[in-house]
């Protein structure tokens, strides 16, 4: 096994290409491969807001291998473990949540990268290095091919945002505009003037920098809208929630044909 270890995505967000993404919040390594077939750019394993665990994380990425959609995840915290064990299943991308400085921000970066650049442990034997059998080129490649991205979500990690983007090895900012509107006292609150002011101070800082700029829409119409602003990745769909909201659609319509064939 010799396969070379590259990751196109983070190329293509290093030159503040587009990026399209879908959320995977049922722990499942079936609607991973449906929706790698389907022909996202990238998966999110969200290990933050589902049930999924290391083994979990492990057959998802499998899932997806071949299609050409890579494997990123949200992590559940800036967790030492928690970092290493999601790298070691063979994501190539790991957004980092609620990170407020600069000091959160180099942790979260170390421990996603080897000495002498950071403190995650090695070895030769996880998934990520073909289990021995590909740890040459995932061992010396891993550092610079991997993408490390940290999620802004409230107005202490807005007002350090110029002190995180001096962050060496931060290849992104993620916008988390649930939790944001949140830490402002405006739970679910996203569209309104304060907290749209709070994440337009985001934008300007990221959007002109090397750095890439993502975040969550509400659906490809939406996403259109926040690719023209300068975005750069956008997770666009979740397994889960469009999965909810089809099988709702479906049922009212049959409950009001029935209603129908009743008068």
């Amino acid at each position: 096994m010799n396969e070379l270890y590259k990751n196109s995505v983070k190329k293509r967000l290093k030159n503040k290409g587009k990026v399209s993404a879908a959320w995977l919040h049922l722990a499942s390594n079936v609607s991973a491969e449906i929706m790698a077939n389907a022909g996202f750019d990238v998966v999110m394993i969200d290990v933050e807001h589902s049930p999924a665990d290391y083994q979990t994380v492990l057959s998802m990425c499998q899932a997806v291998k071949g299609t050409g959609c890579l494997p990123f995840a949200r992590a559940p915290w800036n967790d030492l473990i928690a970092l290493k064990r999601i790298c070691d299943c063979g994501v190539m991308g790991i957004s980092i949540p609620y990170v407020n400085t600069r000091e959160e921000a180099e942790e979260a970066v170390a421990r996603c990268k080897y000495p002498v650049r950071g403190i995650r442990g090695i070895a030769g034997s996880p998934r990520a290095a073909g289990y021995g059998m590909n740890r040459g080129q995932y061992l010396q490649r891993a550092n610079d091919e991997n993408l490390v991205m940290v999620a802004i979500e409230t107005t202490e990690g807005i007002d350090n945002l110029p002190a995180i983007m001096e962050v060496e090895d931060l290849d992104g900012i993620f916008i988390g505009p649930m939790d944001l509107s949140t830490s402002m006292g405006m739970m679910g609150q996203i569209g309104s003037d304060a907290v749209q002011a709070q994440i337009k101070r985001i934008e300007e800082i990221v959007i002109p920098s090397e750095k890439f700029l993502a975040t969550v829409a509400n659906d490809v119409e939406h996403a259109k809208m926040l690719y023209d602003k300068g975005y750069n990745m956008l997770v666009m769909m979740s397994d889960a929630v469009d999965l909810a909201k089809m099988a709702g659609r479906t049922v009212e319509r049959f409950q009001s044909y029935l209603e129908q064939k009743k008068s």
